[in-house]
């Protein structure tokens, strides 16, 4: 039975994330909204600056920054322009349209 404890556990709450940073780093428009591997993941273009893994997203919450994809392949950055896809670590409540700000961590 002790099998069956592994399912029934409920998933951890993931502490809310917070940014320390006073000024933006940059922007990202939010295009579509899309869940993968039980991750948000927001499609979009990078509006000015530069995003890297570790940094946060802004609107209502405060989200960080795991993975950064361009084309279906993994980078390691992101620059004004880009169209990028980035997978959150946390849920943060957005729409389409939507004007997040980026935030070095």
């Amino acid at each position: 039975m002790n099998f069956l404890r592994i399912f029934r556990r409920k998933r951890e709450e993931t502490p809310e994330v917070e940014i320390v940073s006073r000024r933006p780093v940059g922007r990202f428009k939010v295009e579509k909204i899309l869940r993968v591997l039980k991750r948000q993941v927001l499609i979009g273009e990078v509006l000015e600056g530069l995003i890297y893994p570790g940094y946060k997203v802004k609107g209502r919450k405060a989200g960080l920054i795991m993975e950064i994809e361009r084309n279906h392949q993994k980078v390691n950055f992101a620059v004004a322009g880009d169209r990028v896809a980035l997978m959150l670590e946390n849920e943060i409540p957005c729409e389409k349209g939507e004007t997040l700000e980026v935030y070095q961590s």
